[in-house]
């Protein structure tokens, strides 16, 4: 028990994450998934910060710090994925997972490493089967040659 919760007789509870730290924090996870991050996943991530209206006017630095406590607290990369559970809404769910699909298929296909990731953010997310489907199908067209 700390010093703060002997005091008032309570545990302050823990702030959790912001929109655009989550976001940030899962479409670099899913950058790394495979144990690097690619030159194109790189750019593509870089890209949607510049782009993306949750980032406008937002510190690139800052979110990453604030995503690196995420992984401090939850005591690794691998355990800091529910995080992402966090999102504040529905819409930002599918947004992500839109994301983590077009982060993971930029780099031309899909490992095991980065596929498993999915299934963690389909699960993580709440995304059915037919909508994650349904992204994976459209990312398809974005990415076939």
């Amino acid at each position: 028990m700390g010093l703060l919760s002997r005091l008032t007789g309570s545990v302050q509870p823990q702030k959790k994450a912001s929109d655009d730290v989550l976001l940030i924090h899962g479409m670099l996870l899913m950058a790394g998934a495979d144990g690097t991050i690619e030159e194109s996943e790189q750019a593509l991530v870089c890209a949607l910060f510049e782009t993306l209206p949750e980032f406008k006017g937002k510190d690139w630095d800052e979110l990453v710090n604030q995503g690196l406590k995420i992984v401090n607290k939850a005591g690794g990369l691998k355990e800091s994925v529910k995080a992402i559970g966090d999102l504040s809404s529905p819409a930002l769910k599918k947004k992500l997972y839109c994301l983590a699909v077009d982060i993971a298929m930029s780099s031309g296909d899909i490992d095991e490493a980065e596929d498993a990731m999915l299934e963690t953010y389909q699960r993580l997310l709440g995304i059915d089967d037919a909508t994650a489907q349904k992204v994976i199908e459209v990312m398809g067209y974005k990415y076939a040659v």
